[in-house]
């Protein structure tokens, strides 16, 4: 079990520090190559950590995902806490370290997630359903009944690069609660105050994905 929830923390780390570093480092989703720089940065962090100890724990890294896994009856929910616990350090570390690189080098910002005044609504639509899309693709590529399971990893990574840049100009694209709880407490202000969003929804987003896909399953 310590191997597993180690293997989250670093995964969650590594993604939290790419994907928002990305965001950072290229002055935030200005253009549209931006916006794809950071959307395949998420992509491809997914797709390295996948492989890198996806056979340990199964390369959730997104407490979304791991609600979707344990609603699906795939793990118990004492791992699934422990595995939403280790996530959130992990993200908790990926961003320390890019706040630490950041604001050494004079830039701010910690890629955290936030809406315009007055788009709730479309916060949280967005949000509730590209959670849903990309953990109803998480539960399908890694069915024990997929007989391409082994590119799961692949598929799932450029699953969340179709998110990115669809939901990036809404959001700034979470779909992952601990993605967004981390960059927001070193950000303050807004992010902070929004943070609710950004937890809610994917959560809900999930918990619909494990719904349907048990449907689909049976």
């Amino acid at each position: 079990m310590k191997r597993k929830l180690l293997a989250e923390a670093i995964g969650t780390m590594v993604l939290v520090l790419m994907g928002c570093g990305s965001a950072v480092f290229n002055g935030g989703a200005t253009s549209v190559a931006a916006v794809l720089t950071i959307a395949f940065a998420f992509g491809l962090s997914v797709v390295a950590m996948a492989y890198a100890i996806g056979h340990i724990s199964g390369c959730h890294i997104n407490p979304a995902i791991t609600l979707g896994v344990f609603l699906a009856g795939r793990m118990p929910g004492r791992e699934a806490a422990a595995y939403m616990a280790a996530q959130v350090v992990g993200a908790l570390v990926g961003s320390a370290v890019l706040y630490c690189i950041a604001s050494n080098m004079g830039l701010f910002g910690t890629g955290a997630n936030q809406y315009a005044e007055g788009q709730l609504i479309p916060a949280l639509v967005a949000e509730f359903v590209f959670t849903f899309i990309f953990v109803f693709t998480v539960l399908g590529a890694t069915s024990k009944n997929n007989s391409t399971s082994n590119f799961a990893g692949l598929a799932i990574g450029l699953c969340l690069v179709l998110v990115h840049i669809v939901c990036i100009p809404v959001t700034g694209t979470s779909v992952n609660p601990a993605r967004s709880i981390a960059p927001a407490i070193f950000a303050g202000g807004l992010p902070l105050l929004q943070l609710w969003v950004f937890i809610v929804a994917p959560f809900g987003g999930a918990a619909l994905a494990a719904m349907a896909w048990k449907i689909l399953h049976k």
